[in-house]
């Protein structure tokens, strides 16, 4: 029995759907080595690091997840707010373009998150106990990827964890970027009452007032009046200076991996345990007694908006703080949240901050070391090949694309 036409060697149908099929394998090889060649990462793999772990720690086992498309870059540990807000989905949502400039551990923190434990004592929640954990930690990181030193990226409490950290333990830190940190309890309270008080008179918003007067003037001696204070103040864009849709996000997170639908009841009850049980404590932190200088440069990155944790009395204490380097970066559309509401600013200040002070990242020094290996008729030929393999995709592809820009003073 004769074959079908279109099973002929070399039938002219045969040659169409060899044709076919070599053209969709070129789109796909060529997107693919594009791909890898704009976002810099190594095509096999071989350099990058993705790890989910449990460090135990004196009793607890705390969830460290590190992420990285070069090993070799320098570690960057993320410290999240609260105490017990484990931001570890939010940061990877908004800001894991880091990832590709830096070795990103993101931990989440005792009591918080996948580290949250129901049986767990929380009298152990402490900030010195945390200070230990993330000695240990720090310790375990530098040891697996063998690095002498980290950098530390703390929001609001993982701001002020993150400078106590540096501040006895220098030899340990690159440096320290505080976004939105708490820095003195009691002041910041206050702030944050007064402009409520301000916003709500203003308006004369009756049930706003007869609420501050119910929860009292801070200090605020229970969990429930600190997130009451804090949902006021949002009502005012002192939390997110605009209010995201968190729905779509927390879908987005869901769909991508980031976060497990069961796991957010976790996340909201370890928040509430460790605020309860470390808000006493909380009342007396005040780091212009504690951590009136640093042996790290430090960089604060600010929203102009911020009077939920307040950005004026952060900027004092900053002016006072007295460090081999320093510089503040005011976000001018942002609150609280700024790594969140202006996400790119916030990468790229990042990177450029961190190689200012000479850490250096990943894609840096690709560059660089790709310019001493290859002379500029080689990177010409380089440039070539990658206009010739953009110009082949767009033949066979069809390709969509897609705040202000705030001000930076330095000191």
């Amino acid at each position: 029995m004769r074959e079908p036409l279109s099973r002929r060697r070399g039938s002219p149908a045969s040659l169409t759907t060899s044709v076919r099929n070599a053209s969709v394998t070129c789109v796909w090889v060529a997107l693919f080595a594009l791909a890898c060649h704009a976002s810099g990462r190594a095509c096999a793999d071989e350099r990058s690091i993705s790890t989910s772990e449990r460090v135990a720690i004196d009793g607890a086992e705390l969830f460290l997840l590190t992420r990285g498309v070069d090993r070799s870059a320098p570690i960057v540990v993320w410290l999240h707010g609260g105490p017990g807000a484990a931001e570890r989905p939010l940061f990877r949502y908004f800001n894991g373009a880091l990832e590709d400039h830096f070795v990103v551990a993101y931990l989440d923190q005792r009591g918080a998150g996948r580290s949250f434990d129901p049986n767990a004592d929380p009298s152990q929640l402490t900030v010195a106990r945390h200070l230990v954990d993330l000695d240990a930690v720090v310790s375990h990181l530098r040891r697996e990827l063998g690095t002498q030193k980290v950098t530390l990226i703390g929001h609001s409490w993982g701001g002020a964890l993150g400078l106590l950290y540096a501040h006895s333990h220098p030899d340990e830190v690159n440096a320290v970027v505080a976004v939105s940190p708490l820095v003195s309890t009691r002041a910041q309270q206050r702030a944050q009452y007064d402009f409520v008080y301000e916003e709500a008179s203003r308006r004369k918003q009756e049930d706003v007032l007869a609420e501050l007067r119910d929860i009292g003037a801070p200090p605020h001696g229970s969990a429930a009046n600190v997130l009451a204070m804090e949902r006021l103040a949002g009502r005012y864009g002192a939390v997110f200076h605009e209010e995201p849709s968190r729905m779509w996000i927390l879908l987005r997170g869901v769909v991508a991996g980031l976060v497990t639908p069961w796991e957010i009841p976790r996340l909201i009850r370890g928040n509430q345990v460790s605020l309860e049980a470390m808000n006493d404590e909380l009342i007396d932190l005040d780091l212009t007694k504690s951590v009136p200088e640093l042996g790290v440069p430090v960089v604060f990155m600010l929203g102009r908006h911020d009077h939920h944790v307040s950005a004026e009395v952060a900027s004092s204490y900053f002016e006072a703080l007295r460090a081999p380097s320093k510089k503040v970066i005011w976000f001018e559309d942002s609150a609280h949240n700024v790594p969140f509401e202006q996400p790119e600013r916030f990468n790229t200040s990042v990177q450029s901050e961190l190689e200012a002070i000479g850490v250096d990242d990943a894609r840096s020094r690709d560059h660089r070391n790709a310019a001493i290996r290859c002379p500029r008729r080689c990177r010409r030929t380089s440039n070539s090949s990658a206009r010739l393999t953009l110009a082949a995709v767009s033949r066979h592809t069809v390709s969509a694309g897609s705040g202000p820009v705030s001000a930076v003073s330095s000191r």
